[in-house]
């Protein structure tokens, strides 16, 4: 068994998209000024780095983090790497899907310290395609499903309607395509609209 790392590092200088609350750390006490511990405070968005959409996100109806089921974020995934320029709309896939979990990896985003702004989207007929085809959640290496300047986010929209996760901000480089394990959780957050994730793929022997 192999544990890959799709995570990126959360740091002060992670990427977030214009607008949103990047990542502090205050530290409080700290060990090496003599104090009896090391204490921190940190600030973010909670859509930092690699997250879990919640549907209260997209959805004015729509369940916050906390209620998420949390074996959608577990399970068999297939991992499918994407030859998208940036700044592109993916319409099509290069093969069929073999997993209700899907990740897609378009090297689109491939700094997560560097906002690009012009990461490739998911179109909503391609969503549309994946839930008639079995997919309940999607993993993207990018920090939305939908292009970085959109404002009506159709992509999402079309997640709500299919019912499908939304996966954002996973760090793919080197992942081969295959089918993995997927291990995503997010926090137990509530009323959140997303949580950060640790996620891994565990490689399946058969």
């Amino acid at each position: 068994m192999t544990l890959i790392d799709i995570s990126a590092a959360l740091n002060p200088s992670i990427a977030v998209f214009p607008g949103d609350s990047p990542l502090t750390r205050e530290v409080l006490l700290d060990l090496r000024n003599d104090d009896n511990l090391t204490l921190s405070t940190m600030r973010s968005t909670v859509h930092v780095g690699s997250h879990l959409d919640a549907p209260s996100h997209y959805d004015i109806d729509g369940i916050s983090i906390e209620a998420v089921a949390l074996e959608r974020c577990i399970g068999p995934c297939d991992v499918m790497r994407i030859d998208a320029e940036r700044g592109s709309v993916i319409e099509e896939l290069p093969r069929a899907v073999g997993e209700e979990r899907l990740i897609l990896a378009t090297g689109t985003h491939p700094d997560p310290d560097h906002w690009g702004g012009d990461f490739a989207g998911i179109s909503p007929q391609l969503i549309e395609k994946l839930s008639e085809d079995g997919v309940k959640l999607l993993g993207v290496d990018t920090p939305s499903v939908d292009v970085a300047d959109s404002t009506d986010l159709p992509s999402h929209d079309a997640c709500r309607r299919s019912g499908i996760l939304i996966l954002e901000g996973l760090f793919l480089e080197g992942v081969e395509d295959g089918i993995y394990e997927l291990i995503a959780l997010p926090l137990k957050l509530t009323g959140f609209d997303a949580s950060p994730v640790r996620a891994v793929l565990r490689t399946i022997h058969s």
